[in-house]
């Protein structure tokens, strides 16, 4: 498999009312410590705020486009050089998932779901990124029938034409099975049949364990018999050596009165106990010790999702980037820290020399490096226009980006540490987590430095202040970068 080791990840959805600029979106995982996130789709602003951070990115062809890209090769190569080599490597793009739900969402789609993802495999082969890349589809765990016992599970038998040769091809390929698994809606659909506790990963006594009465393995949790459920639905097509990575799951922090088990302590409760087995490695009782990445269903609260209440409370955080609720990872590593409790901020003092504020403006958009793109017109940041607003903006995005090192937030006295957040509106602020030791090594670089030539975020701020500040003195606006 080509994750160098397991991870928990999180799934990035963008149907909110008010969206993140995407380098909030940055900052915000930066912040967090997340280091594998899964596009819906392969937004370029995103994917360029996305640069140079390390972090692993999932894209996605989303389900309109299938249909042309499995039925030419050529719409598939365009595809890939207009959304994953116009980006890589500088955006650390790790795998292509082609399509979401499509044999249950978009049957149409289904016959040439394969032919789809042969294509942008063979664009990639053509680019000698085939290693480097993977192409998988995900699945949801309702096609696979009679999930328990997991011994007795197979897949629904009116998909095997497209199934059997979906496994083919990720077995020749090295890539994985991607597989949404929602503990929550077998719970919900079980009648009482699913304990609460056993859907939660929550510990049970050995009474309690659920066992299967052909293997004889005991299961303490719905999440790894369903993925067990997997592995012995692929080895009854005579697949066993295809790794799976959990793509999608999660659990709702609020539902409407007819979800009475979607509250905030029952999603803490299911995302810290996840993280915390995935992270210990134990695998499932069917490949012990084989881990399985996770990517968490999701990042943000997608207000504008239609259906039930539960369907827009997913999210580990608000548009604000402040947290539904406090994971509880204590023993699981720096993994999703959202504990806000000691996050602190570097915004701009009050009463300083305008001029020396501007000027510590200029430097962070510059020679500093941030990207100041969401402090435009038309962009989350731009108000309220003026330099204290903006200046804090550049000044924070800057704090977090040096890992808080020493000298970080001063800016010539301009700038100091607070504990306040200093969001508003449509523009939210990322706090720097007290132990957040992800960047500390990082030295600050002097004010006094003017060396940009190693930068080209430097260089197109730069050409991008210029063209603003043009356009401001032909309006006549007051502007400021």
């Amino acid at each position: 498999m080509f994750f160098a080791d397991v991870f928990v990840g999180v799934n990035i959805g963008t149907e909110l009312s008010v969206m993140p600029h995407p380098t909030q979106v940055a900052a915000l995982l930066k912040a967090q410590q997340i280091r594998h996130v899964r596009l819906y789709d392969a937004d370029g602003g995103m994917l360029m705020a996305l640069a140079n951070t390390g972090i692993q990115v999932m894209v996605t062809i989303p389900n309109e486009q299938i249909l042309g890209i499995g039925q030419s090769n050529s719409t598939a190569a365009n595809w890939v050089n207009r959304n994953v080599l116009a980006h890589y490597p500088a955006t650390n793009i790790t795998a292509i998932s082609v399509g979401f739900d499509v044999l249950t969402t978009l049957p149409n789609a289904a016959k040439i779901l394969v032919n789809a993802l042969k294509y942008v495999h063979s664009a990639l082969v053509a680019s000698n990124l085939d290693h480097q890349i993977k192409v998988s589809t995900p699945l949801s765990s309702s096609i696979i029938l009679d999930s328990f016992p997991p011994s007795q599970a197979f897949f629904n038998a009116s998909l095997d034409s497209v199934i059997v040769p979906l496994l083919g091809f990720l077995q020749s390929t090295n890539s994985f099975l991607m597989l949404n698994v929602y503990p929550y809606y077998d719970y919900m659909q079980s009648d009482g049949f699913i304990l609460l506790d056993y859907a939660l990963l929550k510990p049970l006594p050995s009474n309690k364990e659920a066992v299967d009465s052909n293997t004889l393995l005991r299961y303490t949790n719905v999440f790894d018999a369903m993925i067990d459920a997997a592995y012995f639905a692929m080895a009854s097509l005579n697949f066993t050596n295809i790794p799976i990575v959990v793509s999608e799951t999660g659990w709702p922090s609020k539902g409407g009165s007819n979800e009475p088990d979607a509250t905030l302590e029952n999603a803490n409760t299911y995302n810290s106990n996840l993280i915390r087995h995935v992270l210990n490695k134990t695998g499932t009782p069917k490949h012990p010790g084989i881990a399985i990445s996770t990517y968490i269903y999701e990042l943000y609260n997608e207000d504008l999702k239609p259906g039930p209440i539960s369907e827009r409370n997913w999210g580990l955080f608000d548009a604000n980037g402040k947290p539904v609720y406090i994971l509880r990872l204590t023993g699981s590593g720096l993994v999703l820290a959202n504990d806000t409790t000691n996050q602190t901020y570097c915004a701009a003092k009050e009463g300083v020399d305008p001029r020396m504020l501007q000027a510590a403006l200029d430097w962070a958009c510059g020679p500093g490096r941030v990207d100041c793109s969401a402090l435009l017109q038309g962009q989350p940041c731009y108000e309220p226009d003026n330099v204290m607003a903006h200046a804090t903006y550049a000044f924070n995005t800057y704090y977090l980006q040096m890992g808080k090192a020493s000298g970080s937030c001063d800016f010539n006295g301009v700038a100091a540490v607070t504990t306040t957040n200093p969001s508003h509106g449509s523009c939210s602020f990322s706090g720097s987590v007290g132990r957040n030791g992800t960047m500390a090594n990082i030295t600050a670089p002097s004010m006094n430095s003017t060396n940009t030539d190693s930068s080209a975020t430097a260089f197109e701020y730069n050409i991008l202040s210029c063209a603003v500040m043009m356009v401001g003195a032909l309006l006549g606006s007051s502007i400021r970068l």
